[in-house]
């Protein structure tokens, strides 16, 4: 299992139950890879540098986790699709280095 860190950006036009339900769901994708999830971090809600699909402001979410390849293919794969239709403005995931 690689370390690595996912940060993704939910809609802030939501209603702030369904906003919770996305970012717990793709929590959810981690954990069902038998991946674990290090650190999760609610940043909040942010203005974004540039408009988003006529977004102006996001819910910033921030996690650290150790996960297998499966499990991050995955994450990148459902991401795409829901940043593509979906609740999900952005998504960068980030390999960390072996310490």
């Amino acid at each position: 299992m690689k370390k690595y860190e996912i940060m993704f950006i939910v809609k802030s036009t939501m209603e702030s139950d369904d906003i919770k339900k996305t970012a717990d769901n793709f929590q959810k994708i981690i954990t069902d890879y038998k991946s674990k999830v290090v650190e999760f971090k609610e940043l909040g809600e942010k203005k974004l540098a540039y408009p988003i699909s006529k977004e102006i402001n996001g819910y910033y979410y921030v996690m650290t986790v150790e996960a297998s390849v499966d499990a991050i293919n995955e994450f990148d794969r459902k991401a795409t699709l829901e940043e593509k239709g979906g609740n999900l403005l952005r998504h960068l995931i980030i390999k960390l280095d072996e310490e």
